[in-house]
């Protein structure tokens, strides 16, 4: 729930591990690859007139809820 004065943060990542898999980011095969191998990855965010990008968000009736 969202409320007057409330802020949303975006974080912005290559991946999520553990949740799901880490990126090596070589295009080997991840479950052969020990962190030697591991190369960082850099991530661009372009913005502004030429890259327009939303956030949608879902409004939920709460008075919809039990």
């Amino acid at each position: 729930v969202f409320l007057p004065g409330h802020r949303i943060r975006v974080d912005i990542s290559s991946s999520n591990f553990p949740r799901y898999d880490r990126n090596t980011n070589t295009g080997g095969v991840i479950a052969r690859e020990g962190e030697e191998q591991m190369i960082p990855a850099i991530n661009h965010i372009h913005h502004g007139p030429d890259h327009p990008s939303r956030l949608v968000l879902p409004i939920i009736d709460r008075k919809d809820q039990s």
